[in-house]
């Protein structure tokens, strides 16, 4: 009899192979990058469970932790916080968000991470080899791994969680790339597996080159009409940092995603075919997004630009030496992934992130989602509206929930939305 994890993951397999069936049976040029995505998607779920079939380690770990180490180390992993959501059909998440409601945690907690609670506790995503504990930029993060140490399955997986420094700065760098180490000797010591510094420099290469793509393909995002729609840009975190990190069949698709870009703004082909409202959604997107973005985009011509995922602040890491490369991966785990950035030490970066991307990407309105296990995020919404009104553009405050739709259903933010654009005269 197969274990539940198993069972689980074979589940959200069959749902991916769904979805490249359906892209099978509706060709278009967008239809060969998603499916790239989910074939990357597919793999993953694979190449775990044939570790846990074959005995093989594997660790469980999160994208702000130089996923490039692993490739380097060839070292499988997953994360049990975040993304597991989006490997399952709307309903079968539905039911996991209601069966958190079991578990004694407070229901104002952040739902990701009740989830992520709930899968270890109902024994749905398999106990790794190693774990490498995220602790920030939350305390419920902490909270979370603290709970999962006492989980009977869980309790004996050994754990290490870099810990960030609050400030910014050289000293603050010089600590962080310290953790770094530490963490590359702990995956040693747990897994038996050896980091070969010229393989990792050949790995950060070819991330470098995806971060360069990346970027280029969010230039292109800066033309009117935007050559694509809510989906295409984060699935360029989505293949960056959590399925492909340094591996060549990344940056061979980010070149196909550049690629198509150029040809719809060459031909001022947009995700929508009258373009009025360019949209910055300032936030993590909630599971739901494609049903709600696809309606913004049908019902107002409003198309979401940017988001805190599909945004590229990164810096290229010198590969000069081994201090360098740990350097720059520290750099980017701490300064520079995605609500990392935004949550942890000062408010500058998120204030000078808003007025980038409203000025280079014309922005008509910014939503601040508004998420309730954000409670850094809730702290910044005063600043938010503060900045978005010098800059003399629109600023909408909602409040909602990534998981449970019954917190705020769809169908209200969606009205919410639509009293909001005409009482700004916007589409």
């Amino acid at each position: 009899m197969k274990s539940k994890p198993v069972q689980r993951m074979e589940d959200e397999l069959g749902w991916l192979q769904m979805g490249l069936e359906r892209l099978s049976q509706r060709p278009s040029d967008l239809a060969d990058l998603n499916r790239t995505v989910l074939e990357a998607s597919i793999e993953n779920n694979r190449t775990i469970l044939h570790c846990i079939e074959e005995g093989l380690p594997f660790i469980s770990s999160i994208y702000c932790y130089a996923p490039e180490i692993y490739t380097a180390m060839n070292l499988p992993w997953y994360s049990f916080y975040g993304t597991r959501q989006t490997m399952s059909p709307p309903a079968i998440i539905q039911m996991d968000v209601e069966g958190c409601d079991s578990l004694d945690l407070p229901s104002d907690l952040c739902t990701a991470i009740r989830l992520a609670a709930y899968y270890v506790e109902a024994d749905l995503c398999p106990p790794p080899t190693a774990a490498i504990a995220m602790i920030t930029p939350c305390d419920g993060l902490q909270m979370l791994q603290q709970m999962v140490m006492t989980n009977e399955k869980w309790k004996n997986v050994p754990m290490f969680g870099p810990d960030p420094p609050y400030m910014e700065g050289e000293r603050a760098l010089d600590y962080y790339l310290t953790e770094y180490r530490q963490m590359v000797d702990f995956l040693k010591e747990h897994t038996g597996r050896r980091l070969n510094v010229d393989r990792l420099r050949e790995v950060i290469e070819e991330s470098n080159k995806q971060y360069e793509l990346w970027a280029e393909y969010n230039e292109l995002r800066r033309a009117l009409p935007c050559p694509h729609g809510y989906s295409m840009g984060v699935q360029a975190f989505n293949m960056v940092q959590m399925l492909l990190p340094g591996d060549p069949r990344c940056t061979s698709w980010l070149r196909q995603l550049v690629n198509n870009a150029e040809q719809r703004v060459r031909e001022k082909r947009g995700s929508v075919d009258n373009e009025r409202i360019r949209l910055l959604w300032n936030d993590v997107r909630p599971f739901w997004i494609n049903a709600f973005a696809g309606w913004l985009e049908r019902e107002w011509g409003a198309v979401i630009v940017m988001d805190m995922y599909t945004y590229n602040p990164y810096t290229l890491i010198d590969t000069s030496t081994e201090e360098s490369m740990f350097r720059g991966l520290a750099k980017r785990g701490l300064y520079d992934a995605p609500m990392v950035r935004q949550e942890r030490g000062t408010a500058d970066e998120f204030i000078n992130d808003i007025v980038r991307i409203v000025r280079d990407y014309s922005i008509d309105c910014v939503v601040w989602p508004g998420h309730m296990g954000h409670k850094a995020m809730a702290a910044e919404v005063g600043i938010g509206r503060e900045v978005c009104r010098d800059l003399g553009v629109p600023f909408l405050e909602l409040s909602m929930d990534l998981f449970d739709s019954r917190y705020t259903t769809p169908d209200e933010i969606k009205g919410r939305i639509s009293q909001f654009f005409v009482a700004m005269d916007l589409g």
